[in-house]
This record gives structure tokens, C-alpha cells and sequence, in this order.
């Protein structure tokens, strides 16, 4: 059973005035994962919630004194408190009775980069007729999810693809090749607990090792890994790209 206490409403969505009373007195069933959502399951529901740019959940004791930015709880019977932190509220909460995959937020989600439904054989049928910038396309989330800045720009590396390469001008080889590059970047940094490039920490507040593993990314101007020619920079997409013009054709 839980109770929710609310002490900012102006997230990125506003959370509504009923959303307290809609889970009060529920119990949690399970806690599921799609894309970056998260989704906590109850008897009667689903939360569905972001964390954001800077948004990070805790579990605290009840009574616990809340820190600024301290923004939701949900208190457990266990004695425990799951505490949302997030200091520019970019963040969001949502609750829906039913299924949760039909919801606005997930429905029109592409594969899990991690799952069997994304593989060298998807890719290429999807970038067919595509002609916007390859390293765009990978993290576009109707094409696959969870590919973000950071490790599309290492696996376009790992795959000698260059992010600028029109999407459908990659053969069926390279498309294999880029996505099991994915992949390998993408479960390589699950097991070293994530990229921490500023103020990432994970759920146990360590920082993550992976960015001691990356070939290009915010490596401009230092020498290539592989090669030892210059790192280049540009912006892609309101992004900064980073790569290596020898290495990636």
C-alpha cells in the first residue's frame, strides 16, 4: 500500500490536482523499463514516469527530511520512501489505468536496441529510403530506442561508419556491423554503470566508468585511439558529433 505526497507540480507536465488520490492505498506489482520510462506497476495502474535531463529517484527512510528539489514521494508500508529528485524539472510523472503500451508516451516506440526485434536485418530495411545523417536516424526513437548521444557517436566509430553517411547509402554488411555495434557499446557501459561525463551517478550514488572507454566522444582535437589522427567535432542535429575522418568512411 502507498501514499503519495506531492510538493511540485510543475514538472514538465503538470502533474493534475487527483493524481494523489488516483494511487493512494495501491500496492506495487512489479517495476518494468521501456525506453528511458519507468514503469512501476500496481494493482489498479501504472505509473509511468521520465527522469529527465537531471532527474534521479532515491529510496530514503520514511522521515527522511526532503532536500530542495525534492519533488514527489511515494511512501511504502515497508518503511521505505521512493524520492524523486530533479533540480531543472524536466522530468515527468503520469499514471494510467490502462495498458500502459498504449499510452501517447509509448505507443509509437520503435525496438529495444538490446532485444532480438533489432538486428543488422531491421536496420537495413529501415534505412532504405532514408537520406537524413545515419548517427540521426539511430537515435531517432521510432527507429530504435535508448540510443543516445554518447554512444551512437561511439558505436558509428566501433563500426567505421561517418555520422554524416546518408542512412540509406549503408549496405547490408555495415548494417549488421552497426547494429551489433550498439549493442556491444550499449551492454559494455551497462556493466560499468553507465557514462559519467558531469553529475550522472547511479541508484547506489556512484558514477559511472564507461566514459574512461570512449573513443570519441568529447575527445575533440586529442588523438584517435586507433589511428592517432585528430578527433574531429561538429554539430549534427543541435548535438555535437565527434569522429575520426580516417577511421570512419
Amino acid at each position: 500500500m502507498v501514499k503519495v505526497i506531492v510538493r511540485e507540480r510543475r514538472l514538465r507536465w503538470p502533474i493534475p490536482a487527483q493524481f494523489e488520490a488516483a494511487i493512494e492505498g495501491h500496492t506495487v506489482r512489479g517495476v518494468d523499463r521501456r525506453a528511458k520510462y519507468i514503469l512501476i506497476r500496481f494493482d489498479g495502474g501504472t505509473l509511468i514516469l521520465h527522469l529527465g535531463m537531471s532527474g534521479s529517484l532515491r529510496l530514503v527512510k520514511a522521515g527522511t527530511q526532503p532536500k530542495a528539489h525534492d519533488h514527489w514521494d511515494i511512501s511504502l508500508d515497508s518503511g521505505w520512501v521512493l524520492r524523486f529528485h530533479d533540480p531543472r524539472r524536466f522530468g515527468s510523472l503520469h499514471w494510467t489505468e490502462a495498458d500502459p503500451a498504449l499510452h501517447p508516451l509509448l505507443a509509437k516506440l520503435a525496438p529495444e536496441p538490446l532485444s532480438g526485434a533489432f538486428d543488422g536485418e531491421y536496420l537495413h530495411r529501415a534505412t532504405r529510403k532514408r537520406s537524413v545523417a545515419v548517427k540521426q536516424l539511430i537515435m531517432n526513437s521510432q527507429l530504435v530506442v535508448g540510443v543516445g548521444n554518447i554512444y551512437a557517436s561511439e558505436a558509428l566509430f566501433r563500426a567505421r561508419i561517418a555520422p554524416r553517411r546518408a542512412a540509406r547509402r549503408l549496405t547490408r554488411k555495415e548494417a549488421h556491423v552497426l547494429a551489433q555495434a550498439i549493442k556491444d557499446v550499449l551492454g559494455e557501459a551497462i556493466k560499468i554503470g553507465g557514462t559519467t561525463l558531469r553529475d550522472y551517478v547511479n541508484a547506489d550514488g556512484a558514477p559511472g566508468y564507461f566514459s574512461q572507454k570512449l573513443f570519441v566522444y568529447e575527445r575533440a582535437g586529442a588523438a584517435c585511439r586507433v589511428c592517432r589522427s585528430p578527433v574531429r567535432q561538429f554539430v549534427q542535429g543541435q548535438r555535437s558529433t565527434y569522429w575520426c575522418a580516417t577511421c570512419q568512411r
